[in-house]
């Protein structure tokens, strides 16, 4: 890539590189609570339920399950935190105590690298004089885990905050028209706007997944559109075979 071509995109992008770190939880976290949300719109509609218990089954499920799904990430991450930090206290404690058989283990590791006779044992000299370095390599290369930087608070906070922010989207036209009464075909305009929230966050995920925008943008949108056609068909039956009762 032309060296001017690749600063131009690295400076156009820059907004999406500063809050990149949590990027990920965000539009997970918003495209779950956005198929959710729709999906239990969806389904009340085609089960032909009022707009009120539409709204009350919306934000119902909303905050259920963006807690849910928040409590999920926090609690995931932490593991993770928590299993490399006992497996690093382990190399620790190897180093210290079994220093040999440890080095010997470092030796086969550079040794599949390419090194070989006196870089070899060179390179190994230099890192067991340091130990933090000694167990990094270790914990990367023998356990292949990788230290988590984020924090498991803010990736709960991102999913949960990304869930309401987005899944909110196809209860809006429902709560507007609910004061104001304006609009005529409320599930059409809640396509609409859903859609667009789709477009949105499909656009962010081509960041994450670093795949064509297009691609990011239809997969997304594609995907919301089958969990609503099945859940609106499902409550269309549901209320066909509950309501011959």
């Amino acid at each position: 890539m032309d060296p001017t071509s690749e600063a131009s995109l690295h400076h156009t992008n820059a907004w999406i590189n500063k809050y990149q770190k949590y990027l990920g939880e965000f539009v997970y976290g918003g495209i779950d609570g956005a198929v959710t949300t729709f999906a239990v719109v969806a389904g009340a509609v085609g089960a032909g339920l009022d707009t009120t218990v539409i709204i009350i089954l919306g934000f119902a499920n909303l905050f259920a399950d963006g807690l849910s799904m928040s409590i999920g990430a926090y609690l995931a991450s932490k593991s993770e935190k928590d299993n490399y930090e006992k497996h690093k206290k382990i190399e620790y404690w190897e180093v210290e105590n079994l220093p040999e058989t440890e080095r010997h283990e470092l030796e086969e590791i550079f040794r599949k690298k390419g090194f070989e006779g006196d870089l070899l044992q060179q390179v190994v000299d230099t890192i067991t004089t340091n130990k933090d370095l000694w167990v990094d390599i270790m914990m990367k290369d023998e356990l292949m885990m990788t230290e988590q930087t984020k924090s498991p608070v803010k990736i709960g906070l991102v999913t949960f905050l990304s869930f309401v922010f987005i899944g909110i989207i196809p209860l809006t036209i429902y709560l507007v028209d609910m004061f104001l009464n304006k609009f005529s075909n409320l599930f059409l305009w809640t396509s609409i706007c859903t859609s667009i929230a789709f477009i949105f966050i499909g656009f962010l995920k081509t960041y994450v997944t670093e795949t064509s925008k297009l691609k990011g943008i239809f997969e997304t949108l594609g995907l919301g559109t089958i969990a609503a056609l099945v859940a609106y068909y499902v409550g269309d039956i549901l209320e066909g075979i509950i309501g011959s009762f």
